[in-house]
């Protein structure tokens, strides 16, 4: 039999009026269950602190894992009874990873998610869902969110060994997978992995423009270049430069990092009787 030792790390971004941030997570150790949850910064142009969402989201889903062992819950109906609980105004995407014995389950909205690494190698990375380009399926009580039902279901198989990194777009936006592989490989003291990750996401996401691009400017520089041949087809001396200027999301997000809450739980799958890890190396 096999569970997790997990151990989390918060950054919130910078911002006085939000000192919570928009991002939200829990790990039940008892239930062998984590969730994480990212509020849409967009909802802050109508005076509305999507983070207020997240943080009920993540309560509620908590709450329906308490005093529950392993294999007793599902992640799809944790999130579903979670989402229908929640009141708050916003949106929010999630992801809540469940194990049981070998499996580990999965219920994903989003660009929130997890990863799993095996010596040293991603072996499976959850699925983004996206309406479009930095426009995930989110939850949330407005008639322009996404259901629950929606979510993917996943499951993969799990060994002794393997390292679950679950976290929100903040970390999957500025970390490319091999820069995550290096960081756990590199791993002296597993306590630490989740804030040596989320640290070096932050400081990649500091400073358009002074580091290579990350995977959401890769992203971006593809959706603008697919914007520049349907739009102006040659009309223009310098189409892509076009397409930026007409982007609403300008150029900025072509180079460099994305700022952003970053939530990261690791979860080092070990024997069931090994309760008291220290190295994960």
């Amino acid at each position: 039999m096999m569970m997790f030792e997990a151990q989390s790390f918060y950054i919130p971004k910078d911002n006085p009026l939000k000192p919570y941030g928009e991002d939200a997570h829990f790990i039940n150790k008892a239930a062998q269950v984590i969730g994480v949850a990212d509020g849409v910064g967009g909802w802050a142009k109508k005076g509305i602190d999507a983070g207020e969402y997240a943080r009920e989201l993540m309560s509620h889903a908590e709450n329906a894992v308490y005093d529950r062992r392993p294999g007793t819950t599902y992640p799809s109906t944790i999130l579903q009874e979670a989402a229908h609980r929640t009141e708050a105004r916003g949106s929010s995407t999630a992801c809540i990873v469940s194990l049981t014995g070998d499996l580990l389950k999965a219920a994903n909205v989003g660009d929130s998610g997890f990863v799993v690494i095996r010596k040293g190698k991603t072996c499976f990375r959850s699925p983004v869902q996206q309406h479009a380009f930095n426009h995930p399926y989110q939850l949330g009580n407005s008639a322009a969110c996404d259901p629950p039902e929606k979510a993917d279901d996943v499951e993969v198989r799990v060994e002794v060994g393997d390292v679950v990194v679950v976290a929100t777009d903040g970390l999957f936006d500025n970390l490319h997978p091999k820069e995550i592989e290096d960081i756990v490989d590199a791993c002296m003291d597993w306590s630490r992995l989740p804030e040596d990750l989320a640290r070096t996401a932050y400081l990649k996401a500091g400073g358009f423009g002074h580091r290579p691009r990350g995977p959401f400017a890769v992203e971006a520089r593809a959706e603008l270049l697919d914007l520049a041949k349907k739009t102006c087809k040659g009309k223009y001396r310098d189409d892509f430069k076009y397409a930026e200027h007409k982007s609403k999301y300008g150029r900025n997000i072509t180079t460099g990092g994305k700022k952003d809450d970053i939530t990261v739980v690791v979860a080092h799958i070990v024997p069931s009787h090994f309760n008291n890890l220290i190295n994960l190396c």
